[in-house]
């Protein structure tokens, strides 16, 4: 950090923050509605997701380094929580690494925005883990726009 406590560019910290905010504005430029720092019902938390109009969940998974990527096994467990998932980079990371897993769709984000590089196949959900998951995204949103409005609550 530095004295204006930010992380210096190209930090993974840095980095992180801006593949997510990429990712996150591709989301939101699709028209989903879109959180980050996700809980989900198991306790894991998601870096960003995001439900369209017709209901269907969008999970991304960042990844700002290769330590990062190879430390971290868990985002299987993601894939019971969304129809859709995808690791999302920077241009820079090494995308041989990534699962070539049809369930795995590729994102590469900077702070300014994201592409699609690869689409996932779209498994849909049961019907009451979508419900399950789109009241917690509801209530996490509502929460949240209430702690924003009224931050002593």
């Amino acid at each position: 950090m530095n004295d204006h406590g930010l992380s210096p560019p190209g930090s993974v910290p840095e980095i992180t923050r801006s593949v997510t905010r990429g990712a996150a504005r591709l989301l939101g430029d699709l028209g989903l509605g879109v959180l980050t720092e996700f809980s989900l019902a198991t306790g894991r938390r998601v870096d960003v997701i995001g439900i369209d109009r017709a209901g269907m969940i969008t999970v991304i998974e960042v990844k700002a380094s290769v330590a990062d990527f190879k430390g971290d096994r868990k985002w299987r467990e993601y894939l019971d929580f969304c129809d859709r998932f995808f690791f999302a980079v920077s241009a820079d990371f090494p995308r041989e690494l990534l699962p070539m897993d049809e369930n795995c769709g590729v994102i590469i984000a900077d702070r300014f925005g994201a592409e699609i590089l690869r689409e996932p196949v779209t498994e849909k959900l049961a019907a009451a883990r979508r419900k399950a998951v789109t009241l917690r995204f509801a209530r996490t949103a509502s929460q949240r726009l209430q702690s924003m409005l009224d931050p002593g609550l």
